[in-house]
């Protein structure tokens, strides 16, 4: 059995970690950590009065993991990761804070489950692995929807020609404006349409491509008064020549898609980043004006990715695999950033 521990009582880990983790039988839940006035605000001077509102909010938010799914509350990060009780953490702060939890957890001997991205930069996330290598730990960075049965099903359609042979496939992730106090939009917390949405397309067209994937053409776009890019696209090509184009933002009309066009019709999907646990996928074929709808089979992915973090702890040829998709997709990320002139 191992046990976790979560830093940080977020709106994920509540609505989507913890009801996966419950019906888990290899995983106990011992708490969640809120972080203390010094982690929260590194070596900053700080009101009183301040710290203390945080501090109440972070605790009702805490209690609400307790009265719920039962386990402790742990009064900072650091209390946690360097517990006894502890066996593995789940991680899921802004990007820009992945990398300092994630080294600290794994110099206690901790496994890591990291929200996506694993981290801000390729050299971050290679400092993970290489940690993370040497103590025989496992790293998962939780981009759930790739083990969604949905993709697999797509893939199945594919091959069975029934859309002839592919002339381009087309990914498609954007939501509506979260305000500017949302830290995707701050830059010290790793905010930026690359880090959130872009991730999990270029995510998706690795695994459509293979591992010989690479970025030949990025772009990203911005909006004034933001001081991260909010918007961007690429085009990802491999070896044999296939494409997948990609499209993000995060100040757009709402869009979670995969188009795949064929020399004999085109198979879209919607709902393939973010479909929640028991909803029941379509996806639809084009041929020339006419249209038939198929449904796909109702999934887990937050469960299964779970499980695979599991497969990782247990398993030294599946931990050294995720290791490899890891340093690929940040360097997926690393490429776009610098053809883009983020970097």
């Amino acid at each position: 059995m191992i046990k976790i521990g979560i830093i940080c009582p977020s709106e994920i880990a509540f609505r989507r970690f913890l009801p996966a983790l419950s019906k888990h039988p290899e995983f106990e839940y011992v708490g969640v950590a809120i972080a203390s006035c010094k982690e929260w605000f590194g070596e900053k001077n700080v009101q009183t009065d301040n710290w203390t509102k945080i501090q109440k909010a972070e605790e009702e938010k805490a209690n609400n993991f307790k009265n719920s799914y039962g386990g402790k509350i742990f009064n900072s990060y650091t209390s946690m990761i360097t517990s006894k009780e502890i066996d593995a953490i789940y991680i899921p702060l802004p990007p820009a804070l992945h990398y300092k939890w994630a080294m600290l957890g794994l110099e206690n001997n901790l496994h890591v489950f990291v929200e996506k991205p694993s981290a801000t930069s390729l050299t971050e996330t290679e400092n993970i692995i290489n940690l993370a290598k040497s103590k025989d730990l496992a790293v998962h960075e939780n981009y759930m929807f790739i083990y969604h049965t949905q993709l697999e099903e797509i893939k199945n359609v594919v091959k069975s020609g029934k859309i002839g042979d592919v002339r381009l496939t087309r990914i498609d992730f954007g939501f509506p404006n979260r305000g500017k106090n949302d830290f995707r939009y701050i830059k010290n917390l790793g905010g930026g349409a690359l880090l959130d949405c872009g991730g999990y397309t270029f995510k998706y067209a690795s695994h459509i491509l293979g591992k010989d994937v690479e970025i030949s053409c990025a772009n990203v776009g911005y909006k004034e008064d933001y001081e991260v890019e909010i918007f961007g696209s690429a085009t990802l090509t491999n070896k044999n020549g296939e494409v997948v184009q990609a499209s993000f933002g995060m100040d757009n009309d709402y869009r979670c898609s995969i188009e795949i066009w064929g020399s004999k019709g085109t198979l879209k999907s919607e709902r393939v980043l973010t479909a929640p646990a028991g909803f029941k996928p379509t996806y639809k074929i084009s041929k020339n004006g006419n249209i038939e709808t198929y449904n796909l089979s109702a999934d887990d992915a937050f469960y299964k990715s779970i499980s695979k973090f599991y497969e990782c702890i247990s398993n030294k040829k599946a931990r050294l695999s995720v290791y490899d998709e890891v340093l690929r997709q940040e360097n997926l990320v690393e490429q776009f950033a610098v053809k883009s002139g983020l970097r």
